[in-house]
């Protein structure tokens, strides 16, 4: 019973550390028109915490900024 604790605990560590190193680089590209895959491998041979501090510092891509104000005009 208790390995079944441990299994239990190991896999919900293992779950956060993938959405922590992968997929919440990911979700803030996505939010900011930036490329997911690429900023997922940066979260990964980088670090997760300096990622998200460049795709919030970063903004969204001028591009986006650009076709946003042409459909408000």
């Amino acid at each position: 019973m208790e390995n079944l604790l441990f299994a239990g605990v190991g896999l919900g560590a293992l779950i956060s550390f993938i959405w922590l190193c992968v997929l919440f680089p990911a979700s803030l590209a996505e939010e900011r028109n930036r490329n997911q895959f690429g900023w997922a491998l940066v979260a990964i041979c980088g670090t997760p915490l300096l990622a998200v501090i460049l795709l919030l510092s970063l903004g969204e891509k001028k591009e986006t900024l650009v076709a946003k104000k042409a459909v408000r005009a």
